[in-house]
């Protein structure tokens, strides 16, 4: 049997510290059970941007009569969009030649699975044999995750798309007719915006009373309302039943309230109903790591799983499921396996920034207006629309417009920023100096300082850190877009402060 000093499960955020490990000599063995740069590259965020622009584009070209520009989409090479997402996914093979001549690497694709303490088997994905068995002195599971199948009679016995197979075999040569989407979270939330963008008739179905429920409620409310200009929206509706009618798939749906039900037809079903756990698939119980009741694996704020020598990052903690988040969380893992004992680091997780690349797009960072609440603050809310600057009013937005986009801000007592999200154009541009602001000014804790590795940033010595004193302070380019983020200021009104004194009021 073979042993290792360093085995990473998982080619994605994962490279990072295989990486580090390679650069140190060290003997390491990569296991991967898909193509080379995870579900990022593959069939995630990255293909699924290149089909997302050309939907962007056909959605502000019928924007434009807003504004006395009449534009025809003619026609689209829906061939052409897809060679360039393939572009992208077929990096992986370049990656895969890449690693497979290091030295020091062993590379194994198929699926992980340990058999006892720091012991693994790798089994083929093709035959399910065994084409690998080794131990490991130290462990990295960046083993991601996988799409939730939910338990829907009838769905074992035809085919659906995920977003795993959509990226594979199951990529249409042209756009379906129509399409039923199971679920209204992130992906179905995208998938909803390109397909119905070029021409498909889109049903969504989501069990829950609201569209994405990680954003505030005037979000989720705001993206129905525009959706239902051109798709077909049944929140509060559980998938109970699928099957084949007329060379259709069929969907029996049921008001989860007065459980009327009803039948939908499509070509096409796309399951998007959240993302599960592979721990599983690991068995991570046989080498003592312990997983949350979701299946998640548990992680401290070190990364450490509660096995020693066992680490965990990415997907596979179950903690924000971005890309960006697993590459902050693989330089800390990095360095809390490589570094000095005594200078571990702390993950932080107050400001993780995400946007959803739906129309109107979605921008997010830090706690809603319910999360600051229950987490004890007392707030101020600003919220400002898009058509209160000169710059939105030229982008065809007045105050009356089922599309008039928004910026929200939750704002502690302290004038700390606690959250920030906007929705409209260019959203994820316009919540990023958020992310930074809110990362500022904790500078003041030198090499000596006693707390040092702590990194609760509303926990440290600087109590002017994070405030939005700077965007109070400083100049907004005008007209632009950014005067919709900078001005919201000037519109706080307390939610729940019980004494406070005067508010501060912004002119412009």
């Amino acid at each position: 049997m073979d042993n290792y000093d360093l085995v990473v499960i998982g080619s994605g955020a994962g490279l990072s510290v295989l990486n580090y490990g390679l650069q140190m000599s060290l003997k390491c063995v990569l296991v991967e059970d898909t193509k080379l740069g995870a579900t990022c590259l593959t069939r995630g965020c990255i293909p699924s941007k290149v089909l997302v622009h050309p939907a962007d584009l056909i959605r502000e070209a019928e924007h434009a009569t807003k504004v006395g520009i009449k534009l025809r989409v003619e026609d689209f090479d829906w061939e052409l969009i897809g060679k360039r997402m393939w572009s992208q996914i077929d990096e992986s093979k370049e990656m895969e030649e890449g690693l497979s001549h290091v030295p020091n690497l062993k590379l194994y694709k198929g699926v992980g699975e340990f058999v006892g303490d720091y012991e693994m088997i790798v089994k083929s994905v093709e035959s399910n044999g065994i084409i690998g068995h080794f131990k490991g002195e130290k462990f990295v599971l960046a083993s991601g995750a996988r799409s939730l199948i939910p338990p829907i009679q009838g769905l074992d016995e035809i085919e659906y798309v995920t977003n795993k197979n959509f990226f594979g075999e199951k990529f249409p040569k042209k756009p379906w007719e129509s399409l039923i989407i199971i679920g209204g979270g992130v992906i179905a939330a995208e998938f909803a915006h390109i397909f119905s963008a070029f021409g498909t008739n889109v049903t969504i179905v989501e069990m829950l009373p609201r569209l994405v429920m990680t954003e505030e409620p005037e979000i989720s409310k705001f993206l129905e309302r525009n959706f239902k200009k051109h798709m077909t929206v049944l929140v509060n509706h559980k998938a109970i039943k699928v099957g084949i009618k007329k060379n259709l798939k069929t969907v029996i749906v049921q008001n989860v309230e007065s459980g009327k039900e009803i039948e939908l037809l499509a070509e096409e079903i796309l399951i998007a109903a959240g993302r599960r756990s592979n721990a599983d698939l690991l068995a991570v119980e046989k080498t003592g790591v312990e997983t949350d009741e979701r299946g998640w694996i548990k992680t401290n704020k070190y990364l450490e799983t509660s096995k020693p020598n066992i680490w965990c990052f990415g997907d596979a903690n179950g903690l924000y499921q971005f890309r960006h988040k697993a590459n902050y969380e693989a330089d800390i893992c990095a360095n809390n396996i490589f570094g000095p004992p005594d200078d571990k680091r702390e993950v932080d997780y107050s400001v993780v920034p995400w946007a959803i690349f739906t129309s109107p797009q979605i921008g997010h960072v830090g706690m809603t207006q319910e999360e600051a609440i229950e987490n004890g603050h007392e707030i101020y809310v600003a919220i400002n629309n898009y058509s209160s600057v000169a710059k939105g009013f030229a982008m065809g937005y007045e105050s009356d417009d089922f599309d008039n986009g928004f910026v929200k801000l939750v704002i502690d007592k302290s004038y700390k920023l606690l959250g920030a999200h906007v929705v409209g154009p260019h959203a994820a541009m316009l919540v990023q100096p958020f992310v930074y602001l809110m990362n500022a000014g904790y500078t003041c804790d030198s090499p000596d300082f006693p707390g040092r590795t702590g990194s609760n940033k509303l926990g440290r010595a600087c109590p002017e850190a994070g405030s939005f004193m700077p965007l109070y302070k400083s100049m907004v380019i005008h007209p632009s877009l950014n005067e919709v983020t900078g001005w919201a200021i000037g519109k706080m009104r307390p939610i729940n402060i019980k004494s406070h004194g005067h508010e501060h009021q912004h002119e412009h």
